[in-house]
């Protein structure tokens, strides 16, 4: 009887120690932190920084089409009968690469046409390298040119090959990142030395001015 009453206080003591022995601890609660204000946003010193329109590099491409104005006529050889008509048509295939935002260099290949007064054809084939400087001004762009060049030149049987200088200046409208459109101003100077003729020189010193509308394509 009295082993049995210690096994029943034995087995009371171990159902009433259960819970603590495997009772877990909770971790401590941890302080709450401070919240921290968010970085300031890191400002660029270059936010006026404007990428140039042109680098080195780029290129265009230029088809110019237009009218011809034969304008003065000097020299030994000048007569009534070597004067042109009042206009007369031109057109021009240019290259153009840039060097930097503004200068570039290329080349061209033009033509024209125009009718003496004796109603007979007269024409040229101007050709050779070119160099511009170029003014931006948002939009618009303003090239200066000059090309140093030799034009072919034929008349009915007679024909010259000689020297030519053409400088000009255009205005362009940049209608998108590919394509801008404008207008051609360019003074053609053509002069010609041929061989004496029992023993006189004559000379003839031409002077043109072209206007032509033009399509430059930008890559």
């Amino acid at each position: 009887m009295l082993l049995r009453t210690w096994s029943f206080f034995l087995m009371l003591l171990l159902i009433l120690a259960a819970p603590g022995l495997f009772a877990q601890e909770e971790p401590p609660e941890e302080p709450p932190t401070e919240q921290k204000p968010p970085a300031p946003p890191i400002e660029s010193g270059n936010d006026n920084y404007e990428t140039p329109l042109y680098s080195r590099g780029d290129k265009t491409f230029t088809i110019s089409l237009g009218i011809l104005f034969p304008t003065y006529f000097s020299g030994s050889g000048v007569s009534p009968s070597i004067g042109l008509s009042v206009v007369g048509g031109t057109g021009c295939l240019s290259f153009n690469y840039f060097l930097g935002s503004n200068l570039f260099i290329g080349g061209e290949l033009s033509g024209m046409f125009a009718s003496t007064r004796g109603s007979n054809m007269y024409f040229m084939v101007p050709f050779g390298p070119r160099v511009g400087y170029q003014f931006l001004y948002k939009r618009f762009e303003f090239p200066i040119t000059v090309m140093v060049g030799m034009a072919p030149q034929k008349k009915l049987d007679e024909g010259y090959f000689g020297l030519i200088i053409k400088p000009g200046a255009a205005a362009y409208w940049r209608f998108n990142p590919d394509w801008s459109f404008g207008l051609n101003a360019v003074w053609w100077w053509v002069p010609q030395w041929p061989k004496p003729v029992d023993g006189k020189r004559y000379n003839v010193y031409g002077n043109f001015t072209e206007l032509t509308l033009s399509a430059r394509y930008h890559f």
